[in-house]
């Protein structure tokens, strides 16, 4: 089959690189964009030294017109997304976030006195000395479990059920090595399962077969699938019971997956690392999560904290 012919009448994309602070990289940077249509041409392989890029690129009318846009810069890691679809009737926006290769957790808009207030879960079982003390301790201790909470629950409170949020069900968190880097483990409003079956026969969650196989204990598990990446996926521990202030309890397991399955299309340099090291990684999620909600048009993902 011959190649595809361009239409004489472009395609319009403008291509915008943020930073972990989810402010547009500083002004000055040096960003390689990378641009290739759905032919797999290679049509933009340039640096400027803008945050914000406007292309005209050719419209094919069909699947050529599926691009992929990767931007990079000296000590950031690579970052982009795949396909983005282009018309020559309106303009299309592509945001995306680079973070340094050694990234950096800024929780300075995370403190106790603040936190404790909007998460109230976390400090249910303790005094508020003993909650400072190990709420501060795990920010100095294990960062990225600290990150991976604030990811977590940032993206939970963006979950609309038919009552309320999965947030708004949590009622103590496990505080033992169970919190770590790509998860944590909290007693729940048993109610929250029917709100979650409910909203699965409403096509926001889509089911996870063989729980217990990847979730030890696990009685049912289902995965938001609103996004292409960094949905949450939510599993439950049914066995697991406790009344808290008078509410019948069971154990939610939250985490999220990178990849919604394996036709996923977001690019990311280090996700093949992470991988291999085997725990999600929460700089990797904070960026895809940011990225796909930039892209669905949702209100931005920002949980109280940054990357430097």
């Amino acid at each position: 089959m011959p190649p595809a012919v361009p239409d004489t009448d472009p395609s319009r994309l403008q291509v915008n690189v943020y930073d972990g602070t989810r402010n547009l990289i500083k002004a000055g940077t040096s960003v390689l964009y990378t641009i290739i249509d759905g032919n797999q041409k290679q049509l933009q392989r340039k640096s400027y030294l803008k945050s914000s890029m406007n292309f005209n690129l050719p419209f094919y009318d069909n699947f050529g017109d599926n691009y992929t846009v990767i931007v990079f810069t000296d000590d950031y890691q690579q970052a982009g997304f795949a396909p983005v679809p282009l018309s020559n009737e309106t303009p299309t926006t592509v945001d995306l976030m680079l973070i340094p290769k050694e990234p950096e957790f800024n929780f300075a808009s995370a403190p106790w006195d603040i936190m404790k207030l909007k998460l109230p879960f976390i400090a249910s079982d303790v005094t508020d000395a003993k909650g400072r003390d190990r709420y501060e301790t795990l920010m100095e201790e294990k960062p990225k479990a600290l990150a991976s909470l604030l990811n977590l629950t940032t993206a939970m409170k963006q979950i609309f059920l038919a009552q309320g949020t999965p947030l708004d069900y949590l009622k103590e968190v496990i505080w033992d090595d169970t919190l770590a880097q790509d998860r944590f483990f909290c007693y729940c409003d048993a109610k929250l399962i029917d709100q979650v079956r409910d909203g699965a026969a409403h096509d926001l969650f889509a089911p996870e077969l063989g729980s217990s196989v990847f979730h030890a204990g696990a009685t049912a598990s289902w995965k938001q699938i609103q996004f292409g990446e960094a949905n949450v996926q939510l599993t439950f521990h049914e066995n697991d019971k406790q009344t808290i202030d008078g509410t019948k309890c069971i154990v939610v397991e939250p985490d999220i997956d990178y990849h919604k399955d394996l036709g996923a299309h977001t690019l990311l340099e280090v996700i093949p690392n992470a991988i291999t090291k085997g725990l999600t990684n929460p700089e990797v999620v904070y960026v895809l999560r940011w990225i796909a909600g930039r892209r669905a048009g949702v209100p931005e993902f920002a949980p109280p904290y940054v990357i430097v």
